[in-house]
């Protein structure tokens, strides 16, 4: 009897140390748990960037969310096995190009292009103007390749023109080569028509006046590097 209540006492005991046990962890627990938990720090962003949001603080580190950082950043996430890739956009994508400002003046690749421009038209000009006064007809084929040489010229002018004088001057190019053309068109025309033509047919007439009027203004102009307007180019 004796031994019966000794064993029930040590299992009373045990089970009040255990029970003292449990509630004890039950208690720590939560305490733990809180401890661990993240806790949201200071405001995060990202200079040149809008946007902003909340670093998170762990075991005195900080942290933000991946996908948050991206669209901060503009960027992507992608994801390839065990590792997660941030692609951030190209620089330019995200800083404005800057504009060089504009060079006063004309450039000397545009200044060399205009006036070999207005070389071959000197050249196209004189030789319909002679084969008038002298009755010496110019082929059809000679017109064709001043023509060609013309609008090759005047297509490297075009790609030549780099700052706001170039530009402002090209139309000034443009018209005189239609000029051109257009006495060039008017002697094949009356040639076609007649086999003899009179002298006077081109010689001084305004069309002739306002193209050989245009080529000298146009050099001139490119000598003082300046851009004028050519009243006698339109």
């Amino acid at each position: 009897m004796r031994e019966e209540n000794l064993m029930k006492m040590i299992i009373a005991v045990i089970a009040a140390v255990l029970a003292a046990t449990v509630l004890t962890a039950l208690l720590v627990l939560p305490a733990s748990v809180n401890a661990q938990a993240p806790q949201k720090g200071s405001t995060f962003t990202i200079a040149g960037h809008a946007g902003e949001t909340q670093l998170l603080q762990f075991n005195g580190k900080s942290y933000i969310d991946l996908e948050t950082l991206a669209r901060l950043t503009q960027g992507t996430l992608s994801f390839k096995a065990n590792r997660t890739v941030l692609t951030l956009p190209p620089w330019d994508a995200t800083e404005p190009a800057s504009t060089p400002p504009a060079k006063p003046g004309f450039s000397r690749a545009f200044t060399e292009a205009g006036i070999e421009e207005m070389g071959v038209i000197r050249e196209w000009r004189i030789a319909i103007v002679n084969a008038v006064q002298n009755n010496s007809p110019v082929s059809e084929e000679w017109v064709s390749t001043q023509h060609r040489l013309a609008e090759k010229n005047l297509a490297l002018a075009s790609a030549a023109a780099s700052t706001d004088d170039d530009r402002s001057a090209f139309p000034l190019l443009s018209a005189e080569f239609n000029n051109m053309q257009t006495l060039s068109e008017q002697y094949i025309a009356v040639r076609k028509q007649a086999s003899f033509i009179s002298p006077d047919t081109f010689h001084s007439s305004p069309l002739e006046d306002q193209i050989l009027s245009c080529a000298r203004n146009f050099v001139s102009m490119t000598e003082s590097h300046e851009f004028q307007d050519q009243p006698s180019c339109h």
